[in-house]
């Protein structure tokens, strides 16, 4: 028999909690979603609902992923908070690891563009000293 040590308790948890904790068992402990379940069970909830809470779940972890896919630097990034996106551009090295693959190529290009125009301003400093 499973033990309901869970603040709050799964018996005390409203229906659309039950719900939320089944259609996402990877951000529960198994204890916290076997528990949900017989208590839904138990509520007399249907089945079809357990799965169609499940299918939603599964549905809104997509979409979130698709965004951060899409996610990327914009022009106010650089206006509101230019250090900010600056540090991130330069020393960021995990934007494609995380899902953010759109910042990920955003990067690797400011990049490029960061470099060669540092290389062109050493090159008008070398040649401002010589005169």
């Amino acid at each position: 028999m499973l033990e309901d040590h869970f603040i709050p308790p799964i018996k005390s948890r409203t229906d659309q909690e039950l719900l939320q904790i089944v259609g996402a068992p990877q951000k529960w402990t198994t204890d916290a979603v076997n528990l949900s379940i017989i208590e839904l069970k138990s509520r007399k909830i249907p089945s079809r609902k357990i799965e169609m809470a499940t299918y939603l779940e599964s549905k809104k972890e997509k979409i979130k992923a698709l965004k951060k896919e899409k996610e990327s630097y914009n022009i106010f990034d650089f206006i509101f908070s230019p250090t900010l996106t600056l540090i991130e551009i330069i020393f960021s090295w995990e934007l494609k690891k995380d899902g953010f693959d759109r910042k990920a190529r955003q990067q690797k290009n400011f990049r490029i563009f960061l470099l060669l125009l540092s290389i062109l301003i050493l090159t008008f400093i070398k040649i401002a000293s010589y005169f």
